[in-house]
């Protein structure tokens, strides 16, 4: 059973005193304490020197399934659906905008993420998104598009997919080069125009408009760079028009398969995926 390797991270059975010792001098103050105390144990940090959490307790559930380690009973509901349901609604102005974009000011895209507009992300997306609003886990930006005052859309950005076929055929990937370099990889969670809004080529300018400046922002917030952008498009609901207008490129379509904890579920949605790389050079970058 042992040695296991988990988020890139090997435990031996030398391992599994120590990690127990320190849950159990840490108990009473829950699964999130003990997760941030190992990881300055073990001075496990992302590259913007912020502490691997959501890893650690990937690795703490791991073991406690596989009977090594005890936990102590969570202290919050794992179960997001309230959280996710409890999303304030605000109401925004529905003024019809319909037109060429040049009846209108340019359009401008703004960061939202830890910003006051970012509760308007997520009630705009949770109200008017057919998926609604999740909250992201791990790294992820947010993004929301004017024009003039005018909220118009949102553009969601979070951790690529795991398993997908068809994407790391394209760049040549193995499992342990994959392993090394997904986190160069981002994939788009939400992209939401909103309802009222009919502008003529608005969606794919958007997606442009984001690929010149992802590289940059992700490299200030979470400090590396992104080197390819992916995105599944529900075939059955979308034709995925306005990524083929700005230049990504279908590479396949998923298995109708969702990863539920250690199983994969099928739920017979199936997905084209659409990649877009940010430089000639991506699969250097990527296979290196």
């Amino acid at each position: 059973m042992l040695p296991l390797t988990i988020r890139k991270r090997t435990i031996t059975e030398e391992d599994i005193p120590p990690i127990q010792a320190t849950v159990n001098c840490h108990w009473d103050k829950g699964r999130k304490h003990i997760s941030r105390v190992l990881c300055r144990e073990w001075n496990w940090r992302q590259p913007n020197g912020r502490l691997k959490d959501m890893g650690c307790r990937e690795v703490l559930l791991t073991l406690k399934r596989k009977g090594l380690i005890s936990l102590p009973p969570r202290l919050h509901s794992a179960n997001n659906e309230k959280r996710n349901r409890s999303v304030p609604v605000i109401e925004i102005a529905k003024a019809p905008l319909e037109g060429k974009p040049s009846d209108f000011e340019p359009v401008q895209l703004q960061l939202v993420r830890n910003t006051s507009l970012e509760s308007l992300y997520n009630s705009l997306v949770q109200q008017h998104h057919y998926l609604g609003y999740r909250q992201i886990v791990g790294n992820h930006l947010k993004y929301m598009a004017f024009i003039g005052e005018q909220p118009v859309a949102c553009l969601g950005w979070g951790s690529a997919a795991w398993s997908v076929k068809s994407r790391d055929s394209f760049i040549g990937w193995d499992k342990p080069t994959k392993g090394n370099n997904l986190h160069f990889v981002v994939n788009n969670t939400r992209f939401l125009i909103l309802p009222w809004v009919n502008v003529k080529f608005l969606a794919s300018k958007l997606l442009a408009l984001n690929a010149k400046r992802i590289f940059d922002d992700w490299l200030k917030v979470y400090n590396h760079p992104l080197y390819l952008l992916e995105t599944f498009v529900e075939k059955d609901r979308f034709k995925g028009t306005c990524y083929k207008a700005a230049n990504w490129i279908r590479v396949g379509q998923t298995k109708g398969t969702a990863k539920r904890g250690h199983d994969h579920l099928f739920h017979g949605k199936i997905k084209d995926v659409y990649l877009y790389p940010l430089g000639k050079d991506f699969r250097k970058k990527l296979t290196g």
